[in-house]
């Protein structure tokens, strides 16, 4: 583990922070502040100082820059390679050029979920039975000053996350995470870190964690009742000016909430999901926010407070490693305290350094026992399942997550339930996935699906059956004649040209599983009037029929904004993986056939007028 080679003092809420300043105020004059006043005589007491904040986001588990998927590195030359090993290769070079004791390191959430490492740590040896997480070593080992919660770290329950707490050595904040017990907040809102220059006074720098309000929502399995999650700006407007009242010379927020002002889950929620903007924006006295949810790059970003005039920089530094964000603040000293005048922001790039080997070396084993978990056979398919365009055509890979979920939600029905026909929704998560002819692995499985998603059953009438798919179905183009098209020019998903399009996790199919439910998409249509010839069965869906429908918590809590599903009558909710359930039916069942759960081909399909489209990768 790294030895600092300055210790700064820290302090957490308000009674502590004062008494950061009571110790701060017993401290020896800087040399040369013979009056011991803190303003210099112009011996000893620097007037300018350049502090440096470093900060990552959205780690989703990665430690190494290893795709578990693939059973490969991550490829440099696409500019992604990841991990905290890498990670702390480029915090090291940045202590080395600016003085370790100048520089804090911190973190915007999303950290114990996203990868087979992660979700080994937290269902096959969980550490709240006395495992190490991985992440919690490496990041302590790196130096960690402080992280803020990111929303996925609710996707295990809140005693996953508060073990994950205790192994940590930094503090865990979260101003906007409300205990419903107390009203107060259930972890630290923020921590006042006492960095110490060389020569003259202390420089005392608050770090406010923001996550994010759509927690309500996502994961009501796991926090109804137990916490809230107000709005970013609401809580920053109470606890910026605490900090400055405590001493903070410095505020920085840690936000896991993207920069561009957005909501998934539309007006489900009073509190934005994306505002790190509004929190610049609306409350005095932030000197710079590190971005986090959004996984998007935003080296620099320059935003006026519009009370104060002053500027606030943002940074985001892509996610998983990928990138580190860089703060450098320039502070003056007068008048017995120092002012930030002003800040610059970079990110540095992970493919242009090696891993670290002392990361390397402390979780070497546990990654070895993931890499052999995920490659262990546990079963043989009859033929190769591809997700690649499952976008926009009916492939056996989606059938397969629809035919098994649904199965699941069927065979826990009850009462008049247990009598409706059942549907399933599923989305292409992951385009790279494919189970091979053959042994399939672990690792073939969670390919396929790389969310840990819970399943649920709701009920839905056969209109809001079709308004799901007509929602579904914005995330195609409208074309102007029948004909081949190539994917891009029919999908509305994001590009490098057109980052804000609709991702391909908020595409859904839906698929029936005694009966084949078939439709068209006709894309001569204006979104909204696209869903054709719906029929279950081979009879057309009437309005009032009824469905049960199996549904991931994500889409069923309001993630992606489909109508119909919050409101909802739930009818089956064991809070099951769906990742496990496909593993546990490939375990039980030995045997993936596609003649098993593929009814018809296709049962949806593109089309111009009825006319059926082409469409090329």
């Amino acid at each position: 583990m790294r030895t600092r080679i300055a210790p700064r003092a820290r302090a957490f809420g308000a009674m502590a922070a004062a008494a950061v300043l009571v110790a701060a105020a017993a401290l020896p004059a800087a040399a040369g502040d013979d009056n011991g006043d803190g303003r210099g005589n112009g011996h000893g007491q620097p007037r300018t100082y350049q502090l440096t904040i470093m900060g990552t986001t959205d780690l989703h588990g990665n430690a190494f820059n290893w795709d578990y998927f693939r059973n490969a590195e991550y490829d440099d030359s696409a500019h992604n390679d990841v991990g905290l090993a890498k990670i702390s290769t480029l915090v090291d070079q940045v202590r080395a050029d600016r003085g370790d004791r100048n520089t804090l390191l911190i973190d915007a959430g999303d950290t114990i979920q996203g990868t087979p490492l992660a979700y080994y740590y937290a269902k096959i040896d969980p550490i709240t039975s006395g495992s190490i997480h991985p992440m919690a070593a490496a990041m302590n080992a790196i130096g960690y000053d402080a992280a803020a919660l990111g929303n996925h770290e609710f996707n295990y329950g809140i005693p996953l996350l508060r073990a994950y707490e205790s192994q940590l050595d930094f503090p865990l904040l979260g101003a906007n995470a409300i205990d419903d017990a107390t009203g107060r907040p259930a972890f630290k809102p923020y921590v006042i870190e006492t960095v110490r220059p060389e020569r003259g006074k202390p420089v005392r720098v608050g770090i406010l964690g923001l996550t994010n309000p759509g927690i309500a929502i996502w994961d009501k399995a796991n926090v109804e009742g137990q916490m809230s999650f107000p709005g970013l700006v609401e809580q920053a407007q109470v606890w910026v000016p605490k900090m400055r009242a405590a001493g903070a010379d410095v505020v920085i927020v840690a936000a896991h909430s993207g920069a561009d002002t957005s909501s998934s889950y539309g007006d489900t929620l009073p509190f934005p999901e994306n505002a790190a903007t509004l929190v610049a924006e609306q409350v005095p006295g932030i000197d710079a926010i590190l971005v986090g949810h959004a996984h998007k790059e935003i080296a620099e970003r320059i935003v006026t407070n519009q009370t104060t005039g002053k500027e606030v920089v943002l940074s985001e530094p892509l996610r998983w490693g990928e990138r580190l964000s860089v703060f450098d603040l320039d502070l003056s000293y007068a008048r017995g305290r120092w002012t930030v005048d002003s800040v610059d922001a970079s990110v540095l790039n992970a493919n242009t350094v090696t891993e670290d080997p002392e990361i390397v070396n402390l979780l070497s084993a546990q990654h070895d026992t993931v890499v052999s978990y995920v490659n262990s056979v546990i079963g043989t398919a009859t033929e190769p399942m591809s997700a690649a365009t499952a976008r926009y055509e009916d492939t056996a890979a989606l059938d397969f997550i629809n035919y098994v979920q649904a199965r699941e939600v069927q065979a826990n029905l009850t009462g008049a339930d247990a009598a409706l026909p059942v549907l399933s929704i599923a989305a292409p998560f992951n385009r790279d996935a494919a189970i091979p002819a053959g042994d399939v692995s672990v690792r073939d499985i969670a390919g396929l699906y790389i969310y840990d998603n819970t399943l649920l059953g709701i009920k839905l009438t056969g209109a809001q059956v079709r308004a799901y798919l007509e929602k579904s179905a914005e995330y195609f183009k409208q074309v102007p004649a029948a004909g081949s098209y190539a994917s891009t020019d029919v999908t509305n998903a994001p590009t490098a040209t057109a980052p804000n399009g609709t991702p391909d996790y908020n595409y859904d199919v839906m698929g029936g599983l005694d009966q084949p439910l078939t439709y068209g998409i006709d894309l001569s249509q204006a979104a909204g009037a696209r869903i054709t010839d719906l029929a279950y069965g081979g009879v057309p869906v009437a309005d009032g029929q009824e469905f049960v429908v199996a549904i991931n918590n994500y889409r069923q809590s309001g993630g992606g904004n489909f109508p119909g599903v919050t409101t909802a009558p739930v009818v089956y909710n064991r809070q099951m993986e769906i990742r496990q359930l496909l593993i546990d039916w490939v375990t039980a069942e030995q045997v993936v056939d596609p003649s098993t759960f593929t009814k018809t081909n296709p049962d949806w399909q593109l089309t111009f007028g009825g006319v059926p489209l082409t469409i090329t990768p």
